[in-house]
């Protein structure tokens, strides 16, 4: 923060000076390094006869207060103390619970760890840790061990700096669902070249504050096995300013990484200003690596909020949308218009509610979620929309009606690597509502009803039409097996409509049954441009036609049969709509059997009806009723 400050307004630093205690032990505590890509360098350092229970000196006290950090004895205060110092975090172990020597190294399935606070953690290959030859002393560079903790009784401890591979530490703090001060600075990179001068630090301090005219101090045990080499970083001033989009000039640059403290060489180039910077980037800053680097500290210090906001200068083409199609907008005001109110959900969920709502036993898995239970991305909508429904219920709400367009995730091998794809995944829209409770809002105009299949399915028309939509019978894991369906447009299924499962109200504690569907959204989009057709000067008519079949015949069914004899009919053009307007069961009937009444909108474009027409033409499709499922005529 010092050296941000005083390149960002130009006041001197003032670079904190380290003076070696002197050394009266000889005492040095073995270690190994067995994983280099772990651990860079390892600094360490015995001292006998402290007095830990001496108190933290109150400015110490204040300042780590004011820090945010809580004291908690002298030892542990000088250590979190000289982090917030130097920014370097360092480790301080009881001497006398250390077995043998240290070994550095990576993590072995099976084996465990109880931590400082508490917690007992599984180790692994994918995590670094410090053991000593009979146990796991601390997780590397993210927290100590119990088992090795300093306490008020502590006389001897081992002092301990060293440089972690930021890849090695990063992601496993939170692998454990924790974080801590360490693994924060760590995982961003720690300065590799100033172990021993902290530990110089530390030691000044513990002296001052717990030394005893007894204490003995070791000579610093310094291993340096694989630090960052930095390699000059070449930066052009002509690429500097075409990438930062301000006249930036040679003498701005070096001023900048003067102030920075990067030392430099400049080179000169083909013309003013145009310059070519290597910069050998210092050990506290080793993550400066390619070009970009350098160019993002020069916008950095210069100022982002001093680079003007230009428009780009290109060729603008407006793209016209096709007429036959409509935007998700408008479709999210239709439904909106329907009464359905919109939510927005994660596309994270739990893996339960892909098993349970899609049948899915292997959803695509987060490898880093943002809460340990939404842990898979989602297949389906129903879901989310289902606790959008109990989330509401909780909160007194009676009646809900919720939709959500959004993505799902499937597996698919023939997605390609695209500007908005991912190779091996496919990321259809979809477009979901859920209805539950009363039909409508309590009202003196209408009893009060329960919003049932038919509810839904009539929106869902609306929603398509003029498109005529087909409503198969069908299973899906999240529906009930009696009143669920798929939506077919086109003869090609694009989604499915139904009430949720009985097993699923009892699990996600639902009174009674919400109704949902979904649809693919771009099948939705769809529109058929309109066509101008005259309208008939000439009266039309009606005609209901009542038949009895099974109780097994969908009445889908039976419309099929009607077209497919209006279709051969040479009269059959003058039905413009067949609609199924009754359906009874009981007195007069088998217990197999129903009756269902149709109504015929009939009408003659050209000409006048004749009875005998009309009559020809019902009594065709009554034939075709007959023919095809055993239907009889009701009087």
């Amino acid at each position: 923060m010092a050296r941000e400050v005083s390149a960002l307004t130009g006041v001197a630093l003032n670079v904190p000076g380290f003076r070696p205690v002197a050394v009266n032990s000889a005492e040095v505590l073995p270690v190994t390094i067995a994983a280099p890509d772990l651990c860079g360098r390892f600094s360490g350092r015995v001292i006998r006869n402290l007095n830990a229970k001496a108190a933290t000196p109150a400015w110490m006290k204040q300042r780590l207060e004011r820090s945010g950090q809580r004291s908690v004895s002298a030892l542990v205060d000088i250590s979190n103390y000289v982090m917030l110092e130097l920014g370097r975090p360092t480790h301080v172990f009881d001497l006398a619970k250390i077995h043998g020597g240290l070994n550095v190294r990576w993590g072995k399935a099976g084996e465990t760890l109880k931590l400082l606070n508490g917690n007992t953690v599984s180790i692994d290959e994918w995590v670094g840790v410090i053991a000593d030859d009979k146990e796991i002393e601390s997780l590397a560079g993210i927290m100590g061990g119990d088992a090795t903790a300093v306490s008020l009784e502590t006389e001897a401890i081992y002092l301990e700096a060293a440089f972690w591979w930021p890849n090695a530490i990063q992601g496993r703090a939170r692998k454990y669902n924790f974080s801590t001060d360490a693994a924060h600075r760590f995982e961003r990179g720690v300065d590799y070249a100033t172990t021993v001068e902290h530990i110089e630090r530390i030691t000044a301090l513990l002296i001052e504050i717990c030394g005893t005219p007894n204490t003995q101090v070791g000579p610093v045990d310094d291993q340096i096995v694989n630090v960052p080499q930095p390699a000059p970083v070449r930066m052009r001033t002509a690429r500097a300013r075409k990438v930062i989009g301000v006249p930036v000039n040679d003498q701005m640059v070096a001023d900048i990484f003067t102030r920075l403290a990067l030392p430099f060489t400049l080179e000169a180039g083909d013309g003013d200003d145009q310059g070519v910077f290597s910069v050998t980037s210092p050990s506290y800053r080793f993550d400066i690596e390619i070009e970009e680097d350098l160019i993002e500290e020069v916008a950095r210090v210069y100022g982002f909020e001093n680079i003007p906001a230009v428009a780009p200068v290109a060729a603008n083409h407006m793209i016209i949308a096709p007429e036959n199609t409509r935007s998700l907008f408008a479709v999210r005001h239709q439904l909106a218009d329907l009464g359905f109110q919109e939510v927005v959900n994660m596309s994270f969920v739990e893996s339960a509610w892909e098993q349970d709502f899609a049948g899915n036993a292997a959803p695509i898995r987060l490898q880093n979620p943002i809460a340990s239970q939404m842990n898979v991305m989602r297949s389906t909508l129903v879901g989310s929309l289902v606790s959008n429904v109990r989330y509401n219920l909780n909160r007194k709400t009676n009646r809900v009606r919720v939709f959500e367009v959004g993505a799902i995730y499937l597996r698919d091998a023939s997605v390609a690597d695209g500007p908005l794809t991912v190779a091996g995944y496919h990321q259809p829209k979809r477009v979901a509502a859920m209805a539950y409770g009363l039909v409508a809002d309590e009202q003196w105009g209408q009893d009060n009803r329960q919003t049932d299949f038919f509810d839904l399915k009539a929106d869902l028309e609306q929603l398509f039409a003029p498109l005529t939509l087909r409503f198969v019978k069908a299973e899906h894991p999240a529906l009930h097996p009696g009143r669920s369906a798929n939506v077919v447009l086109d003869g090609k299924v694009i989604g499915f409509i139904g009430e949720l499962h009985p097993r699923w109200l009892q699990k996600y504690e639902l009174p009674q049954a919400p109704v949902v569907f979904e649809v693919d959204a771009e099948a939705l989009q769809q529109r058929n441009l309109p066509v101008y057709a005259e309208i008939s000067k000439f009266p039309g008519a009606t005609r209901d036609l009542a038949v009895v079949v099974k109780q097994s015949v969908p009445a889908q069914d039976l419309l099929d049969a009607f077209h497919d004899a209006l279709q051969i009919n040479p009269q059959g053009n003058i039905v413009q709509a067949i609609v199924l307007f009754d359906e009874y069961r009981g007195k007069g009937l088998e217990t197999d059997e129903k009756s269902l009444a149709f109504r015929f909108s009939l009408q003659d474009t050209q000409n006048t009806l004749q009875d005998d027409v009309v009559e020809a033409v019902m009594s065709a499709v009554g034939d075709a009723a007959k023919q095809k499922h055993g239907a009889r005529l009701r009087t």
